[in-house]
């Protein structure tokens, strides 16, 4: 716990938030269905706030977000199934359905109400389709850098990524090859955010948590012609949304974000400045602001 906190105060301190209380989440494990699901809990001041990640990422990809809003909501960060320390899938079904399936079991199980959904990338495609039956009962919605529309060559690298290696030698390999240009400072809090990402093989090798057979079982058109299929669920909608654009990312377009936010009831968007695909990471402070931003001129 002693090396989370201290990893957790570098990156708050190079995300440029100053001083902050670090207050470790707890975890919990719970049962959704026929599988284990585990979720990090920052406490219970305020309206609730669920968070979704993305594809290959975990719950604790939200950990600069949560810390910097929990004194105010209470932030749930959900694992998704065959990710993190969530059960993988015995079917190999990673399906929208599915996935919505999880989230209303998660809601009931918790007894949620009047809550905000956060989905970013693969996230935000099933918060899309949760919303698009539930929205009644929500006080809002974000969706960061993702929507119906989504660009196929990007979707395509982001899926070869996905499936580039089973088996890695050292957690400080990756690192030297991820961020060869990086300061050492910065080289540790990519380590920390690679260690929640990676598990020990007996062999002392590492591999990923995510389940990879989903990503090589899906191709790219797949993926982007399932998403096409949300626009109906967009149009039904009906609490207010914000979409988030990370301003270099190649998978979310300005005016891919800014046809999403017409077509929702009560829609907006925003573009954060000097953030890719992964608008929680590059960017965190913007996204909190964002955040903050919407829920004020909301009333959540």
């Amino acid at each position: 716990m002693s090396d989370y906190l201290e990893n957790l105060q570098l990156a708050t301190e190079l995300a440029g938030f100053g001083s902050i209380e670090l207050v470790p989440p707890t975890a919990h494990q719970i049962v959704l269905g026929s599988m284990r699901f585990r979720y990090l809990d920052w406490g219970s001041n305020g309206r609730p706030v669920i968070f979704l990640h993305g594809g290959g990422l975990n719950a604790h990809t939200w950990d600069l977000v949560c810390l910097s809003l929990r004194a105010h909501y209470h932030c749930l960060a959900l694992d998704l199934r065959g990710h993190g320390e969530s059960d993988w899938s015995p079917e190999c079904d990673y399906s929208i359905e599915a996935e919505v399936k999880d989230l209303e079991a998660f809601v009931d199980a918790l007894g949620l109400e009047d809550f905000v959904l956060v989905g970013m990338s693969l996230g935000g495609l099933s918060a899309i389709a949760y919303a698009g039956r539930h929205s009644l009962k929500m006080s809002g919605l974000v969706l960061v850098d993702v929507g119906p529309k989504i660009n196929l060559a990007a979707a395509e690298r982001i899926r070869r990524f996905m499936i580039s290696a089973d088996e890695l030698e050292s957690i400080n390999q990756i690192v030297a090859a991820t961020a060869q240009a990086s300061a050492l400072r910065q080289q540790r809090v990519l380590r920390y955010r690679l260690f929640y990402n990676l598990r020990p093989l007996p062999d002392g090798k590492w591999t990923w948590k995510y389940d990879q057979r989903r990503w090589r079982r899906t191709k790219a058109r797949d993926m982007v012609a399932g998403s096409t299929r949300l626009w109906a669920d967009v149009r039904r909608i009906q609490c207010p949304t914000l979409v988030v654009r990370g301003a270099m990312s190649d998978v979310f377009r300005d005016e891919d974000a800014e046809q999403l936010a017409r077509e929702l009831l009560s829609g907006r968007w925003v573009r954060v400045e000097n953030a890719g695909h992964n608008v929680q990471s590059d960017a965190p402070r913007a996204l909190v602001r964002a955040l903050q931003d919407f829920f004020n001129a909301v009333g959540v």
